[in-house]
């Protein structure tokens, strides 16, 4: 199928880190900066029905963050299952962009399954923070774990979807967050997707390398997130630590080499630094991804793996991969 070309844009700046005897570049997602939560709005308290059948809404789901958006995609036939669609470090708080950097509802649309695109989170790792970031005058206290397992799955069950027959999927720092909150919430969770994910945290120079992008995207302080480097925050959020947690789980794991491939065609000045931002970042994704393939391996845990030779760290290379691994979702969820 065809997947339209994008320019990246100058959202994707960042600053250069030096890992190891390699210059890599940080483990920033492709994205728009925005505010962290969405902007308040009436939540809907009660579904027009029990049960959707295809169609799209955007809800606003109470949480103890405020009023969260979310976009939805319901299952075309009324299905229960539910796919959840995680966005990167630099998520907007206006839409998702799975909704428009892929066409992601149109490969999904004929299927029994509910895409569900909640908004905002920028710098999150959709994780429960100890406190609001310091640093840039974050008013209110990051708790998107709690959000994605408890207020939203139980919210979303007002309109037919099942709280326990979920999938979820995620590119860059959604990668990482969607192996996590499966492991954490394997009564929700049948199925976890890392597209370019950051899946060994820690690695020499990746909490050096995080604390460093969460600055650059939004100004936000890592140790509010996770603590101090050794804090046991970061352990229980490192993919590659959790491992064993994993057994059982389907999933999907992408990254690609780090080339340019057929979505990279750079003609302005400008195209060429982003592509190359995207190099760097999609050759970190692989390093990490290929050590939890080996950790995964040492452990008996089978995983389906995708390494295109070519492709960087940008949205038409997710959106091609979020195809791919469709047959494996809806066979997971049952779903067709």
């Amino acid at each position: 199928m065809r997947f339209a070309r994008k320019r990246l844009t100058q959202r994707l700046k960042h600053r250069a880190l030096a890992i190891g005897a390699a210059a890599l570049v940080l483990p920033l997602a492709a994205g728009v900066a925005g505010s962290a939560v969405a902007s308040a709005a009436p939540a809907h308290t009660a579904p027009s029905r029990t049960v959707q059948s295809g169609g799209y809404d955007e809800l606003w789901v109470p949480s103890s963050m405020g009023n969260i958006k979310v976009q939805v995609q319901w299952a075309a036939r009324g299905g229960n299952a539910a796919l959840y669609l995680l966005d990167g470090l630099r998520a907007r708080n206006d839409a998702n962009a799975w909704s428009f950097e892929t066409n992601a509802m149109d490969q999904y649309k004929n299927d029994n399954i509910t895409l569900v695109m909640p908004v905002g989170g920028e710098s999150s790792f959709y994780s429960d923070w100890y406190a609001p970031s310091n640093f840039n005058g974050q008013q209110i206290t990051y708790k998107w774990e709690t959000f994605l397992t408890q207020e939203l799955p139980n919210f979303l069950a007002n309109y037919g979807v099942s709280p326990t027959n979920n999938a979820v999927l995620g590119l860059s720092m959604g990668g990482s967050a969607a192996l996590t909150l499966a492991a954490y919430h394997r009564d929700q969770f049948k199925f976890a997707g890392s597209l370019s994910g950051y899946l060994n945290i820690s690695a020499p120079g990746m909490r050096e390398a995080i604390r460093v992008a969460m600055l650059d995207a939004g100004r936000f302080n890592v140790d509010s997130m996770w603590g101090p480097p050794w804090s046991p925050s970061w352990l229980r959020n490192d993919p590659f630590v959790f491992a064993p947690r994993l057994q059982g789980l389907s999933m999907y794991i992408s990254s690609a080499s780090g080339l340019p491939g057929e979505y990279d065609q750079p003609r302005a000045p400008i195209d060429y630094y982003n592509t190359a931002n995207g190099m760097g970042l999609e050759a970190l994704a692989l390093v990490n991804t290929r050590a939890f393939q080996i950790r995964m391996n040492s452990l008996g845990i089978p995983a389906t793996y995708s390494f295109p030779s070519n492709g960087t760290h940008s949205w038409p290379y997710w959106s091609a991969e979020l195809w791919k691994a469709r047959g494996q979702i809806l066979d997971t969820m049952n779903a067709w």
